[in-house]
């Protein structure tokens, strides 16, 4: 589970896919923060809290390989599947006029779930993500092989505490232009290494990526009539920043933006600046305000 307890009291969910562990703080109009694969909730430990005073924000440990805990056989992991849990999650805790704000393959997520399960959702924040061809990301493309070998799989899972490999543009390298400090890494690489049920999860995610998905979720955007933001890292070496503008202008009510001085994990390099971008962009939007 996340391990930033600054994002609040740690909590946990029944879902029709298993368990997900989350965080919860603050009070007011709720915020659900979806993260990409082999992170968690951490990602959001610069971000979440400074919005708290005026909103709820919940940071769930969604089940895309930094999971505590393993979901129940055989659930559906393809791009809608995702899609399904993070709207089964966010009934389960009983809200309304939620805003989205997501991250890397979290903002395909957040694609495909405004476009298939709309009616929770007040206001949609994406930050550099997976979208039309890139999914998932060129330097990831290899672990669609690994997908078929639980062996391949145990080799990745494994390797991925050593920081050197951490720093591989195959890894993490990319996202970030600094190392990540090591405990927030061991919270995201280690539940992979430890737990054969995550590991198999994140097994049947990989062997269920199809390029079909983002290009639906893309095309399901223009359906989605209510405030949107679409922010780009501006030294994004993984998505290109035209690929931001698309998706802002599918949108009936996007707009864009770009975040300086930073790659594709926002959260983590320029907080502040996505910290005060999210303020600027709910208060021109509040909740119940058309």
């Amino acid at each position: 589970m996340s391990i930033s307890a600054i994002l609040g009291r740690a909590r946990r969910v029944q879902i029709p896919a298993g368990r997900i562990d989350y965080r919860d703080s603050g009070s007011g109009a709720p915020i659900v923060f979806v993260h990409g694969v082999a992170v968690n909730g951490d990602l959001w430990r610069h971000v979440a809290p400074a919005l708290s005073s005026g909103h709820r924000c919940i940071t769930p440990d969604l089940p895309w390989g930094s999971h505590s805990a393993p979901l129940e056989p055989d659930v559906d992991l393809s791009l809608p599947g995702m899609a399904r849990i993070t709207a089964d999650f966010i009934a389960a805790l009983g809200l309304d006029d939620v805003t989205i704000v997501a991250n890397d393959t979290g903002g395909a997520v957040a694609q495909a779930l405004v476009a298939a399960h709309p009616e929770r959702i007040a206001r949609l924040i994406l930050t550099s993500c997976d979208a039309f061809e890139k999914f998932p990301p060129t330097p990831q493309k290899y672990l669609a092989v690994t997908a078929h070998s639980r062996v391949l799989t145990w080799i990745v899972a494994y390797t991925a505490q050593f920081r050197f490999v951490q720093r591989l543009p195959t890894a993490y390298g990319f996202v970030t232009s600094r190392p990540m400090p090591p405990d927030i890494m061991a919270s995201y690489v280690t539940p992979i290494r430890r737990s054969s049920g995550v590991r198999r999860d994140f097994r049947r995610m990989l062997a269920a990526v199809d390029t079909r998905y983002t290009f639906q979720a893309a095309a399901g955007l223009a359906g989605f009539d209510k405030p949107a933001l679409v922010l780009w890292a501006c030294d994004d070496k993984i998505f290109p920043r035209e690929h931001g503008r698309r998706l802002a202008e599918l949108l009936p009510r996007g707009r864009f933006g770009l975040i300086a001085e930073s790659r594709t994990f926002i959260p983590e390099e320029q907080p502040q600046r996505l910290v005060a971008a999210i303020e600027e962009f709910l208060a021109a939007h509040p909740v119940g305000a058309g």
